[in-house]
């Protein structure tokens, strides 16, 4: 499946492959949290630690083109599964020795502070979102299993395009669907779809994702001129969903979706800060929670987490691998912790 041409595109890109199908990469916030200059915004919303996050996929391969992707279009599609499958056990090790060896040119940086670099060899949460559709994976649900085994959180997104796999899917500690379009016709021309059906299967998707019993996150990816409008048709689609978070994050105009978009379509973090204020006007169960600003994302978060006046989104991921791994049925509300910074712009609190 991943050609010689295909490997050497990306570790050109600082990516490494691991096995036949499976892929690690250094976040930006990893680093920056290495050299003590601010965390990813699933840190303050969730309160993972990005030192010790790691980012990947099960599998490379996807059955979308879209535009606002990174991924140049040399990277593998396919709308089926087509490689061998390797093992979870040797996906997770491998990917952890990746990570590793990418990290190790900051031991000889100044600005690294070691006891955070010698605390990121303990991988403590996987980000499944780096490129392709990692819940294609024939095993992911044992990957999930091992990596809930081992005390790491699993944070997993899908383009809401399988909706079987979904509702297969064994618990995870935070499941996403990446949403762009409010329309079929929308749907075609931002996220290309390979897959017939796909404005159905996306709707499938959501009906399934509401009534899954895990954290549910609907990620909106906002594209200036093209998709932040109809706000009445995003919270149609938030409310079929059900989601306990929405996270309206602005595109970014980074690596190969500069061939197909220009500057102009990423907005700034306030023009984001109203899309999401005004998708909110039609929606009752939700209210605007916190914000990452150079991240350019706004967190809607569910009434249900707001408890005198308090926000509840972080995990209690000790509380969670007790519970996962014990088989029972998943309660959010067991394993909830205060958010220490809500608000938006000048309106932000420290709880």
């Amino acid at each position: 499946m991943i050609t010689d041409a295909v490997k050497a595109n990306l570790e050109k890109q600082h990516y490494r492959i691991v096995g036949n199908h499976s892929t690690v990469k250094i976040c930006g916030w990893t680093k920056k949290s290495l050299r003590n200059e601010g965390k990813c915004y699933k840190y303050w919303f969730y309160g993972i630690n990005s030192h010790r996050c790691l980012q990947m996929s099960t599998n490379l391969s996807c059955a979308n083109r879209c535009v606002f992707c990174w991924r140049d279009y040399k990277a593998p599609v396919q709308k089926e599964w087509q490689s061998e499958i390797d093992d979870p056990k040797d996906i997770l090790e491998g990917s952890k020795s990746a990570q590793k060896k990418l990290l190790e040119g900051f031991w000889g940086n100044e600005k690294a502070d070691k006891k955070l670099l010698k605390e990121s060899e303990e991988v403590k949460h996987v980000a499944l979102s780096l490129t392709g559709e990692p819940i294609c994976y024939p095993k992911i649900n044992e990957y999930i299993d091992l990596c809930h085994s081992k005390g790491i959180s699993t944070f997993l997104v899908t383009n809401a395009q399988y909706w079987k796999e979904i509702e297969n899917l064994r618990p995870v500690t935070q499941l996403y669907l990446s949403l762009s379009a409010t329309s079929k016709e929308q749907l075609k021309e931002i996220e290309r779809p390979l897959l017939p059906e796909y404005w159905e299967r996306m709707n499938k998707s959501l009906d399934i994702l509401a009534k899954r019993k895990e954290r549910r996150c609907l990620r909106i990816t906002a594209i200036k001129d093209m998709n932040m409008q109809d706000h009445e048709g995003w919270a149609k689609l938030i409310k079929k969903g059900n989601p306990d978070f929405v996270e309206v994050k602005g595109y970014m105009f980074v690596g190969a979706s500069r061939q197909r978009l220009d500057k102009g379509n990423m907005p700034y973090h306030e023009d984001v800060v109203e899309f999401t204020r005004k998708i909110k006007e039609y929606l009752e169960d939700y209210e605007l929670c916190a914000e990452h600003i150079s991240s350019r994302v706004v967190l809607l978060a569910h009434k249900k987490y707001k408890k005198d006046g308090k926000w509840f989104t972080w995990i209690d991921f000790d509380k969670f691998f007790k519970l996962v791994n014990s088989k029972e049925e998943i309660d959010m509300g067991k394993f909830i912790l205060e958010t220490p910074r809500t608000g938006i712009s000048d309106k932000i609190t420290k709880q």
